[in-house]
């Protein structure tokens, strides 16, 4: 019974070192494999990270549907990142984000006004750089100097181009056997052709200034050499007072006569409706003006030229219509240069074009709509810039605005078209560095 006794204990002995080897066993299981799951996620986890939600600030007011397309496009393969865009009256925009940026606040992402205006908020320290974001090699350098300062510090990202041309109306030309001008000399016969047949050429007004600075944009690269002379301005070796330059003034003044009757008292609708509706052959606009004229009149044969100089070269006036930038305020940047790497792409460049019916700033982007593909084709192969945007919006008041003013003056009969280019050639002066020389 004894010898039993001593064997039971043995065997005791034995089963208790087993079991203590088994824990010492599964406690190590347990730790490898705590150690493994610290360092590589679980499957369940795979993919996921941290959620962000991000608010987009604008001013078009009308695009809120086509960007809830964006951003659908965008979540396809950023799930994690939540976007709102919460646009602003386009009228009210700027004061609205101003003041909202001088408060600390305002939105992540937020649409830049391009080119002087923009760099402002950028010089204020309001606008967080991206120099180095990846995909901003696809676009020209034109395209990246809409927000891009004097140092070389890019802060937008271009979305769109806009372009200024004369559109025209196919049937009207059809039905009284006009021609396309190929030359200047041309576009004026065609002008006094219509008015022969007692049709309105040029639906254009002088009530809203802007429309003033748009349309010698449009014509006046025609008359003053184009990019040669845009050159020559921006290094100092040509200015306001060129012979040339007073003649693109006095043109513009001679336009007025193919414009409507009353033309001091039409605006941008009364304009836009006299072309839509077939009461006037021509229209001098850019190119969002396309979606809304095809939907005041689906019907309309819509056409466009560039407008050709005395020498036959031919022109449509481009730069960029703003830009996404990122709030320096925001506390999700990395998320917001996330999306701005995506507004770089094929694919939004794509659906862009698609859905707003605009001419994207990434090269080579083309579109179902024959129009819009030939327009931009054009600004491509034939742009010369719209410098009262991209160059000349400095000054108190901005030499852009008091041209328009200007010319205001000159369609009323206060003012000669040599006064209108001396005072823009004054207030130029006053700021513009090349001018200073």
């Amino acid at each position: 019974m004894k010898g039993g006794c001593v064997v039971m204990k043995q065997m005791n002995k034995w089963l208790f070192l087993l079991l203590l080897l088994l824990v010492v066993a599964l406690v190590g299981c347990s730790s490898d494999k705590k150690s493994t799951s610290s360092s590589t996620p679980d499957k369940n986890d795979e993919g996921k990270a941290e959620e962000v939600s991000l608010t987009i600030g604008s001013w078009r007011t009308e695009d809120v549907a086509k960007y809830e397309k964006v951003i659908a496009l965008f979540n396809e393969k950023h799930p994690e990142i939540h976007i709102s865009f919460n646009p602003t009256k386009n009228t009210e925009y700027n004061t609205v984000l101003n003041t909202a940026l001088q408060a600390g606040e305002g939105p992540d992402i937020f649409h830049l006004r391009p080119y002087a205006a923009g760099l402002k908020l950028a010089e204020a320290g309001y606008v967080e750089k991206i120099n180095g974001l990846n995909g901003l090699s696809v676009y020209p350098e034109e395209a990246l100097k809409a927000s891009r300062d004097e140092e070389g510090n890019q802060y937008g990202v271009p979305i769109n181009l806009s372009s200024t041309q004369f559109f025209y109306n196919k049937k009207i030309f059809k039905d009284n056997n006009l021609e396309v001008p190929t030359t200047w000399d041309e576009f004026i016969a065609l002008n006094d052709k219509l008015l022969e047949k007692g049709i309105t050429p040029i639906a254009m007004g002088t009530k809203e200034s802007w429309l003033l600075s748009l349309l010698h944009g449009i014509v006046g690269p025609a008359i003053y050499g184009g990019n040669d002379y845009y050159q020559a301005v921006l290094a100092g070796e040509k200015d306001f007072t060129d012979p040339a330059f007073i003649e693109s003034i006095k043109v513009m003044n001679d336009l007025k006569k193919y414009f409507p009757a009353n033309s001091e008292g039409l605006g941008m609708d009364d304009i836009r409706t006299l072309f839509a509706l077939g009461d006037a052959a021509m229209f001098p606009l850019g190119s969002w003006e396309i979606p809304v004229v095809l939907e005041m009149n689906p019907d309309l044969d819509l056409g466009y030229f560039p407008i050709p100089s005395k020498t036959g070269n031919k022109t449509v006036t481009t730069w960029v219509d703003g830009s996404f930038a990122i709030n320096a305020n925001s506390k999700h940047k990395d998320a917001a240069k996330t999306f701005l790497e995506f507004l770089t792409t094929k694919e939004f460049g794509e659906l862009f074009v698609k859905e707003f019916s605009m001419i994207s700033a990434i090269p080579g982007i083309t579109s179902d709509n024959a129009l819009l593909n030939d327009i931009s084709k054009s600004t491509e192969n034939e742009a010369t810039p719209y410098m009262w945007v991209t160059n000349f919006t400095g000054g108190d008041p901005t030499t852009k605005s008091l041209l328009e003013s200007e010319l205001q003056g000159m369609y009323l009969g206060q003012v000669t078209p040599k006064e209108v280019a001396a005072k823009v050639q004054e207030n130029a002066k006053s700021w513009f560095k090349p001018f200073q020389k």
